[in-house]
């Protein structure tokens, strides 16, 4: 079967029709034609196609002939519309606009009481015009000769058997009626008792009337007419049930015309005197009408447009209702419905009726319009291709932006909420943010308020480059404005466009801005305030937590930290920080090991790791042994008296030699040093100050090397880390913070110091029997020890003030 209809089509195709794609077959019934849908192929417009085949039908050929001559020649709204009709030896065609059957249509939705008595009105009315204007009878009005438009408007065809009521050589009726489908079916009551003769004494609108009762009991009812069955009353209306059961009155002569029944119908009260078929009747006039009556026009429409089939608001209403928006003046008020009919129409619809009026709608100047057209976006913009909006509509919408109407600028900020999501990137980083800019230093507050709003609503549309830069600009301009909704706006916009910051920005410029707030006059912003700092600092110290605890770089390679070195971080760091920047560098220089080449600068260096037990204590040693003595300021002075005794020596003395008795001299006192640091006042108040009280015994004076003068008053303090480190050599005692044992850090060999020759002189041995070589050596006092590291560390911090 499947096979036989795409033969068919093909065939069809092949002939006459080969300007149209033909497509699926309609079943119809009691016919003598075929209908299938269509298209055409330059246009794509949606068609029907009727086609007679002569070949197996040539008894029935004259009422084909009769029909396709009618559809040509006779013209009226109430009638199917003809496109084109193609005849041939082997097949009639007529093409018309789309149309299905009526008895299909009722099959594909439920019919409305209201919809049922305004498709019975359309066809009464042709049937007037035919029969009254036109001198003609149909004589085949049923069911299967009604159709539906896709406006959902009901079209009479079934031209069969349309005649003259004038001439009878032009009338069919009497030699081929019974020829169509279904004629004994719907054949009246007198001509199934008398024939058809009767009626060339008799009015020939009665055979109208009667088929106008047919058609009322199967519309109201549902069911077709069966052979031998009277029209059936029950489901018919109440107000048309006397006017029906007259119009299927056995006598033909007790029958009014369709005319009459048209007329009776259409009085206050009438059955066709409904909200519905008075709309339909004055659509056509809308552009015509004044404003008071336009109005009383579209008040109407609103309380009946979900009765109009859909496809009738669409195909019919919509086209009048543009029309009058766009050259009636119909304004605000008719455009709303038309937004609202937009809303059940597809994409290619609304492309192809609504979206070129709304385009030039937006370009109107009348600020009545654009304001309806600003409230009413959201119910157009899913119907518009993105193109449309940034090429046509927005160009247009953004003079709102500017206008001197405050409502319409606020009008025009809210609807950006809308239009967002249509604008292309470059159209939103580019001109909305400028026009944005604008708005928020706006003379009026609200508008102010709304732009804010508007921007963290719209932040994540905005670009990753300039997102950041203009959020922070606006909401903290906000966050100063007097008007205390636009502060509150602002602190909400951020509390809601809070992952739109990094961390870098949340803390550095979007927290400074908040913390004014807190103290704001007005209770609600202050409330807000808090709320937002919340946010922001919770987000701020979850980001901390991912942080390292320092980004210093690690020790360099081969490096070990020592047990107890304080480290970046440690509590106990901080409290000392001079004492371990000391110990840090006394523990590298006690970190070289090896001997000092003797020969490095021309001299002899003697050492001993023995101290030397026979040396009895001098009056240096006692004097380090008071109490009432500093180590840091006897260091100091005797460093410079020292230094001014040996500019006198004249005698040349290596330099290396002087540093070699400096070094035996501290291993020969280093118990010495130990006691005398062991000795010392504990109060910190004093640790640091000089004695006022003077040595009771004068401290020996040892030949030094002679220093310029501009370091006269500088303390020699490689003097002292060397004393450091004859101590940790002699006595094994525990060591200060941050020195090493040297036995368990190699020495590296110092690079060689060269200092000017002095004169030096020579030195009796003190219970020695063998002579040491005499040398130069530079003054020092060792400082003593102490049992507290961090006392010791800050000192050498006050020795140096």
């Amino acid at each position: 079967m499947e096979f036989l209809k795409s033969a068919v089509a093909s065939a069809i195709a092949k002939g006459p029709l080969a300007a149209y794609n033909v497509a699926e077959k309609v079943e119809l019934d009691n016919t003598i034609w075929t209908l299938h849908n269509a298209t055409r192929r330059d246009n794509g417009a949606r068609c029907s196609i009727f086609t007679f085949d002569v070949a197996p039908n040539r008894n029935r050929v004259p009422i084909a002939k009769n029909a396709f001559r009618r559809f040509r020649t006779l013209r009226h709204p109430g009638l199917v519309q003809l496109i084109d009709a193609v005849e041939t030896d082997a097949q009639l065609c007529v093409i018309t606009e789309r149309i299905i059957p009526l008895a299909q249509h009722a099959q594909q939705q439920e019919l409305q009481q209201e919809t049922i008595k305004w498709g019975l009105y359309n066809v009464a009315k042709t049937l007037k015009f035919i029969n009254d204007e036109a001198g003609l009878v149909h004589s085949l009005v049923r069911t299967s000769s009604v159709f539906v438009g896709e406006s959902g408007e009901w079209r009479l065809g079934g031209f069969e058997l349309l005649s003259s009521t004038k001439d009878e050589q032009d009338n069919v009726i009497y030699s081929y009626s019974s020829l169509v489908p279904g004629h004994a079916q719907y054949m009246p009551p007198e001509v199934a008792k008398s024939g058809w003769d009767m009626y060339r004494s008799n009015s020939w609108a009665a055979i109208d009337a009667y088929g106008m009762g047919v058609l009322i009991s199967e519309a109201f009812n549902g069911t077709p007419l069966r052979l031998g069955q009277s029209p059936e009353s029950a489901k018919v209306p109440t107000n048309m049930q006397q006017t029906f059961k007259r119009l299927t009155n056995v006598n033909p002569r007790l029958r009014p015309s369709v005319g009459v029944f048209v007329e009776q119908g259409k009085r206050p009260g009438g059955y066709f005197s409904t909200p519905l078929i008075n709309f339909s009747e004055n659509i056509d006039s809308l552009g015509l009408k004044s404003e008071g009556e336009r109005d009383e026009f579209l008040s109407q429409l609103e309380g009946i447009q979900d009765d109009f089939p859909a496809d009738y608001a669409k195909r019919k209403i919509l086209p009048e209702l543009l029309k009058s928006v766009e050259f009636g003046g119909g304004g605000p008020k008719v455009l709303a419905v038309v937004l609202r009919i937009g809303t059940k129409l597809s994409d290619e619809e609304y492309d192809a009726q609504v979206t070129p009026a709304i385009v030039r709608l937006w370009s109107s100047p009348d600020r009545a319009l654009r304001v309806y057209l600003l409230d009413n976006i959201g119910l157009m913009i899913d119907h518009l291709p993105q193109k449309v909006v940034n090429d046509k509509i927005f160009p247009n919408l953004v003079t709102g932006f500017a206008d001197v109407a405050p409502l319409i600028r606020e009008q025009t900020v809210k609807s950006v909420l809308i239009l967002i999501t249509k604008l292309s990137e470059r159209t939103i980083n580019g001109d909305l943010l400028k026009y944005l800019a604008k708005t928020a230093n706006d003379s009026e507050p609200g508008i102010r308020t709304n732009t804010t709003v508007c921007l963290g609503k719209i932040a994540k549309y905005l670009g990753s480059g300039t997102r950041s830069k203009v959020l922070v600009a606006a909401f903290t301009r906000s966050l100063r404005d007097p008007f205390v909704h636009a502060r509150h706006a602002a602190l909400m916009a951020l509390s809601a466009t809070v992952e739109m910051f990094t961390e870098d920005d949340c803390a550095s410029k979007v927290l400074p801005s908040i913390c004014p707030s807190l103290v704001d006059k007005e209770k609600m912003v202050r409330d807000q305030a808090n709320k937002t700092l919340d946010i922001y600092i919770a987000r701020i110290r979850k980001y901390g937590d991912t942080l390292p605890v320092t980004i210093l770089a690690p020790a360099a390679t081969g490096s070990t930290v020592q047990p107890g070195q304080p480290q970046p971080g440690d509590s106990g760091a901080d409290a000392g920080w001079a004492g371990w920047a000391i110990s840090s560098f006394a523990n590298k220089f006690a970190a070289a090991n090896g001997q000092i080449d003797p020969s490095a600068n021309g001299g002899t260096i003697t050492t001993s790791t023995t101290p030397d037990i026979s040396r009895p204590a001098t009056a240096d040693s006692q004097a380090r042994r008071s109490p009432n003595m500093h180590p840091a300021k006897t260091l100091h002075r005797q460093a410079t008296e020292t230094t001014k005794i040996a500019q006198s020596f004249i005698s040349p003395v290596p330099v290396d030699d002087a540093w070699s008795n400096d070094f035996n001299d501290e291993e020969q006192n280093g118990e010495e040093v130990d006691d005398a640091w062991g000795e010392m006042d504990e109060d910190d108040d004093t640790f640091f100050d000089a004695s006022s009280k003077k040595a009771a015994v004068k401290p020996i004076v040892k030949p030094t090397i002679a220093t310029s003068s501009n370091q006269e008053e500088e303390p020699d303090f490689a003097a002292w880390l060397a004393s450091k480190q004859a101590q940790t050599t002699v006595k094994k005692v525990p060591l200060p913070k941050g020195l090493t044992s040297s036995k368990a850090i190699p020495r590296t060999t110092s690079p060689a110091i060269t200092k000017p020759a002095t004169t030096s002189i020579a030195r009796p041995p003190v219970g020695k029997t063998a002579a040491k070589p005499v040398t130069v050596k530079k003054a020092y006092a060792a400082p003593a020890k102490s049992t507290a590291t961090k006392d010791e560390d800050e000192g050498w911090g006050d020795a140096w003030d």
